[in-house]
């Protein structure tokens, strides 16, 4: 069995050590979102907390983990006796990002329910995490469907599972812990809200903790067993605290002062729902019996409201997760009465968290493994700029509602809310045999493939004699995330501040759409003599944002070069992610100039979309009395559609939802 990493030999974080001791006192606080950069000891400080956590005693021969004091009545596998149990190790169970809904909540044996009336219930993750941990590392990658049930299970303390009338509940109880990073995409706020706490996590950039960092680590690496022993003492400490909290907690008063200073900061940060003022309740009263007391003073007030509003405060992906920390103040001051403190943490009784509970800082990260352009006339007839230079950056218009635009036809890419797709989870639109494990049962065709075979197969009694052969797996039809590749003109004609800012605005807004669609996002620019791929497919849309708003203009419009440019990026993701379909949104006035016949380079390299029946859709900027019209003449080249900036609103007059006509044109 692997040594676990010593969890007071970590190095600083005391932010995350102190959100998972406090949801180890007490699980009701709703779990931690660990978000930050790679190599933060994310991973590392999850994994050493089970060491931490007391034994659990467990009825014997009971999968589902039942406590011997109080068993389930409902557990699958009881009704139990009382009587003694058996102690073991609390678990900690990880979720992969691949995992499917069967492996999560468990599966029925349809067949056997069928045929024979027998609740056959294989458990899952969940049940395996009853009284234990339950980390999922790359949250914010899982399938939203399955984050749901996930979070759902957390708050309500147990597991439903559903198969065309065959229903299994068993408790699931767990201290559920996620970890991510920011870069690889955000989840969505509604999630965010689900879990209790959340810390932001990020390399120190004090060269002596760095090189504190590397010295225990190494010393890990040497002999895990030998390390773990020097910190077996600080181990005991800890754990010994956890349990004396956890005795202390139901004794802890929550006075209706500090109650005031909760509801007023809730209030304050304007931060929607109850779940946020409950939550904080939760934290404070955990972090008055961390640190021994049972009053919750101001003190605790202040940190549980640092560790569980400020993602809660996030409306939009492009918002930054904070709290304004002298506001804070400000309020717990002006909310101050008797039953709250002024938190000067004299009766804290001291010991490895002084102040509000905070652990000792003495441990902290630990890696978790470780040429020149003439100028070009822009709007008025003003020069722009030349090869050599470029206009600085112009910040974007105000985003809108975007209207949709969607890939035609029916794909199997990963679940999203942008195109049609077969899917697990949506309308039923037919059914088939199974291919592999069955995992939604179609009943109505099931029972008519059985039907004309009774007889033969000797039934007699009520239960319907089914064989594998007549099991058919449901077909469903949802929505799809795609991957949205915006191809932005950059150039000189594009560059007048005004219209740029337009521009901006309108590629930020699908950008929100994006987010709320779950697609992957790209950005190829291109400008001056050439084009390049400002950020590559990726599920962060806030990276998106960032690389647009700093984007300069200036130059000729080598539009050849950005279509192939954007051409390539789909090739190498087809490689990588074959099942996601792609839309490609180029935005331009359509112009191409530089170099030889830029004009002709640019229709045969849009032509070559057309024959790959790529989606996509030109956004038209050009503006002014007199119009060219070549972003429209572009479009018809790609087989796609053109839309103007103002059509692109979703109230705009100029219609409804339209799709993307890259097939369907062609066809006719």
């Amino acid at each position: 069995m692997t040594t676990p990493f010593p969890f007071t030999a970590v190095v600083g974080q005391d932010d995350l050590r102190l959100a998972l001791l406090l949801n180890a006192v007490s699980p009701a606080v709703g779990g931690v979102l660990v978000r930050g950069e790679k190599g933060t000891a994310k991973s590392t400080a999850v994994r050493a907390l089970s060491a931490l956590l007391p034994e659990v005693a467990v009825v014997p021969g009971c999968r589902f983990s039942c406590d011997p004091a109080s068993p389930d009545p409902g557990c699958p596998d009881g009704p139990h006796e009382a009587g003694d149990g058996v102690e073991r190790p609390a678990r900690m169970v990880e979720l992969p990002v691949g995992a499917s809904e069967d492996r999560l909540v468990g599966a029925l044996d349809i067949e056997r329910a069928l045929a024979e009336g027998v609740k056959a219930f294989e458990p899952g993750l969940l049940a395996d995490a009853h009284r234990g941990i339950l980390y999922v590392d790359e949250v914010n990658l899982l399938h939203d469907h399955l984050v749901d049930l996930l979070l759902d299970a957390a708050a309500m303390g147990a597991s439903y599972v559903e198969r065309e009338g065959v229903s299994v509940r068993h408790a699931a109880r767990f201290l559920l812990v996620g970890t991510m990073n920011p870069e690889e995409g955000e989840l969505r706020p509604q999630l965010l809200d689900r879990f209790g706490l959340t810390v932001e996590v990020a390399a120190s950039r004090e060269p002596e903790q760095r090189v504190e960092v590397v010295r225990r680590r190494l010393a890990y690496d040497d002999d895990p067993a030998a390390f773990a022993a020097r910190w077996a003492g600080e181990e005991a400490a800890v754990r010994q605290r956890i349990v004396a909290a956890r005795e202390l907690l139901p004794q802890v008063r929550l006075g209706d002062g500090a109650l005031r200073q909760i509801a007023a900061t809730c209030a304050a940060f304007e931060v929607d729902g109850m779940r946020a003022d409950i939550v904080m309740a939760r934290t404070a009263t955990a972090l008055a019996a961390w640190a021994g007391r049972t009053d919750v003073l101001a003190e605790d007030v202040r940190q549980a409201a640092l560790l569980a509003l400020p993602h809660r405060r996030r409306r939009n992906p492009f918002d930054a997760p904070g709290l304004d920390e002298d506001k804070l103040d400000e309020t717990l001051e002006q909310f101050s009465g008797d039953d709250a403190d002024d938190g000067d943490g004299d009766d804290d009784p001291g010991g490895p968290g002084g102040g509000g509970g905070q652990p000792a800082p003495d441990s902290g990260p630990q890696d978790d493994g470780g040429g020149a352009a003439r100028p070009e006339a822009g709007e008025g007839g003003q020069p722009q700029t030349s090869g050599g230079q470029e206009q600085s950056a112009v910040r974007a218009a105000e985003p809108f509602r975007a209207k949709a635009l969607t890939v035609p036809g029916i794909g199997e890419g990963a679940a999203g809310r942008r195109s049609r797709a077969r899917t697990e989870h949506g309308r039923t639109t037919g059914a088939r045999r199974p291919q592999g494990t069955l995992t939604k049962l179609h009943l109505a065709a099931t029972v008519q493939a059985a039907a004309p075979h009774q007889r033969a197969r000797g039934r007699s009694g009520p239960g319907l004699v089914v064989r594998r052969d007549d099991l058919r797996q449901t077909v469903r039809e949802g929505r799809e995330g795609n991957l949205v590749l915006f191809v932005v003109d950059a150039s000189g004609s594009m560059a007048a501040r005004q219209r740029m800012s337009a521009v901006k605005g309108a590629v930020l807004s699908l950008l929100l759409d994006a987010y709320q669609r779950r697609d992957k996002v790209g950005l190829v620019t291109f400008r001056a003599a050439a084009a390049e791929v400002a950020l590559p497919p990726t599920s962060s849309v806030d990276a998106a944002a960032a690389r647009l708003e700093s984007l300069p203009t200036g130059g000729r419009t080598p539009l050849a070069a950005g279509l192939l440019k954007a051409r390539e990026v789909l090739r190498v993701e087809r490689l990588r992610d074959p099942a996601r379909r792609a839309l490609v949104v180029v935005v331009t006035d359509g112009r191409a100039t530089g170099g030889p016949e830029p004009v002709a380079l640019a229709g045969r390299a849009a032509r070559l979309f057309a024959a790959e029946q790529v989606a996509s859709v030109v956004v038209d900027c050009e503006s002014g009395p007199v119009r060219l019209g070549l972003a429209g003449q572009l479009a018809g080249e790609l087989g796609g559609t053109a839309v103007t900036l103002d059509e692109l609103r979703a109230d705009s007059i100029a219609g409804l939802v339209r799709d993307v006509q890259g097939t369907s044109r062609r066809a006719a």
